[in-house]
């Protein structure tokens, strides 16, 4: 098969891997959990806390408006319920995440943990374009990106922490809301449960 029809394959194959993926499908995370959420306190009522940077202008509320709503279907889920105002909630809930991208280089080598480098590589023969590696030539030339979630609870009343977890993945594209707010719902979906170790989660979704 010439490089044509073999590029050619691959988007057919895409297409269809699009169009056949409509509906539910699974998403996985690494997730880490610490805190000591007593054993006999139920989820209850909570209210949104930014921090100061996090509020600092108009972009940085909005950037943290959209973390909120991703975030709120997965604390329903995890049995909280939102409250009329922050000065009655029992617990405040303080959000982060973030999204990285990474660039394979011409130097990727699958005997390293979580390879991030090409289909066709120099390590297999195929350097045409830029020197000898054919970098940013190479039609397989993916960027990766790892997004992740942070969830910070604490008691309204006493300010004391009381459940922290962080989900992360990654994948070929940013991702947007929806990424997001899969994230959320591993990063809850043990809860209350505490798990230091980085562990996997799957949660379904909706394409």
């Amino acid at each position: 098969m010439n490089r044509r029809l073999l590029l050619s394959a691959v988007a057919a194959a895409s297409v269809l891997a699009i169009t056949g993926c409509a509906g539910p499908y699974t998403v996985s995370a690494d997730v880490s959990s610490y805190g000591n959420w007593p054993a006999d306190r139920k989820p209850g009522t909570y209210a949104f806390d930014r921090l100061p940077s996090q509020q600092q202008s108009e972009e940085a509320a909005k950037r943290q408006e959209i973390l909120e709503n991703a975030a709120k279907a997965a604390l329903e889920k995890a049995g909280f319920k939102p409250a009329a105002d922050a000065k009655s909630a029992d617990v405040l809930v303080t959000l982060g995440a973030r999204v990285t991208a990474y660039d394979p280089v011409p130097w990727d080598d699958p005997l390293w943990w979580r390879w991030r480098g090409r289909l066709l590589s120099p390590r297999y023969g195929y350097a045409p374009g830029w020197g000898r590696f054919g970098w940013r030539q190479d039609p397989f030339f993916d960027r990766r990106y790892d997004r992740a979630v942070a969830v910070l609870m604490r008691d309204r009343a006493s300010g004391e922490a009381l459940f922290e977890t962080h989900a992360s993945n990654e994948g070929f594209t940013a991702g947007g809301e929806s990424t997001i707010s899969t994230l959320f719902d591993a990063a809850l979906a043990e809860f209350p449960k505490v798990e230091p170790k980085s562990h996997r989660v799957s949660v379904q979704a909706i394409r």
